[in-house]
């Protein structure tokens, strides 16, 4: 069936990709005898963290002088889409395909077998099938999480507002992702004394009438890194600072979206991250199947000055001193 629409679905994908040619040459030896490396950038959708991967990967070639095409093709969260997408790659033969977004990971690994695959943006590869194990990947297959350290983000809660007890947590419930963090989060949180109250959608339309629901029920809200609900971040900020209730989040760009903190990731380096093992694949010939799949070692706290401002809290607390301040 998908091979069969594989020629109307590459009509709607062509109107949405766009080819990047990184100068340098990291002397001379990314170039294949025939002429230069080519990557294909397979994105799940639009979207402020994933599109930071993205970037932070292509700035990080750049960097190290790795001379290669890139081409980027993103599926809109549509799933046969991003099949299409990986048979197309797959089908030309590019040297390396750099999959952002479980889905589209998932989507690679299925059809490109002989061509390496780096992924990023995927929580848990091992139970989303990507890899055999964290440490041997055992295929063409790895790539870096962006895995948040749930135990240190809930101490966030407690270090702001010694009351908190039941926190918020709305995620999409096809989003293996979103599960695999939710059940962490759970099992955390038992462990601290704190209540965790999910609400599960299917639907980007349903944020609104479910952040309603839970507002009233919750002291604070917890965000994970789940792309559907993280595309209303903006609604989502905004009904928290109306309710004067504070939010954490798991990564970086949400809080650039108006949550309150994180002691997250940077996309933007988990991208640079995954462009280090590019090159050690590409240029310096490592077998992929050697190398582990990464973590983002960023702790940094942050917080958005905006929210901070508008929300009725004490902005002299401790953990606000060394802070990085998100003025956007």
């Amino acid at each position: 069936m998908i091979m069969k629409n594989l020629g109307k679905k590459l009509v709607l994908i062509t109107s949405i990709v766009m080819t990047m040619s990184l100068t340098l040459t990291a002397c001379g030896k990314a170039k294949k005898e025939d002429g230069k490396l080519v990557i294909g950038i397979n994105q799940l959708m639009e979207h402020p963290a994933l599109d930071s991967a993205r970037e932070g990967f292509i700035d990080g070639l750049k960097e190290m002088g790795v001379d290669a095409e890139v081409v980027y093709m993103n599926s809109q969260g549509d799933i046969p889409n991003s099949i299409s997408i990986s048979e197309k790659f797959a089908s030309d033969k590019v040297d390396l395909i750099y999959a952002i977004g479980t889905p589209a990971a998932q989507s690679t690994k299925q059809v490109a077998r002989d061509i390496p695959v780096l992924f990023s943006a995927v929580t848990d590869p091992v139970e989303s099938g990507l890899v055999e194990s964290w440490d041997r990947v055992g295929t063409n297959v790895t790539g870096t999480s962006d895995k948040a350290n749930i135990e240190e983000q809930l101490k966030l809660f407690s270090q702001i507002d010694k009351d908190i007890e039941t926190i918020g947590v709305i995620y999409n419930t096809g989003e293996s992702n979103s599960n695999i963090q939710l059940k962490e989060l759970k099992e955390v949180a038992e462990k601290s004394n704190l209540k965790i109250e999910a609400v599960g959608i299917s639907n980007i339309n349903d944020v609104a009438q479910s952040l309603e629901s839970l507002t009233k029920k919750v002291d604070a809200l917890y965000m994970l890194s789940d792309n559907m609900v993280a595309s209303s971040v903006g609604l989502v900020s905004q009904k928290l600072i109306e309710k004067n209730m504070i939010s954490v989040s798991a990564e970086e760009s949400q809080v650039l979206g108006g949550i309150l903190i994180t002691q997250g990731i940077s996309y933007y380096e988990l991208g640079k991250d995954t462009a280090k093992m590019a090159k050690e694949i590409l240029i310096d010939k490592k077998d992929i199947k050697d190398m582990p799949v990464g973590l983002s070692q960023n702790k940094d706290i942050k917080i958005n000055k905006s929210t901070l401002d508008q929300l009725k809290i004490n902005k002299n607390l401790e953990i606000f001193k060394n802070a990085v301040i998100l003025d956007k």
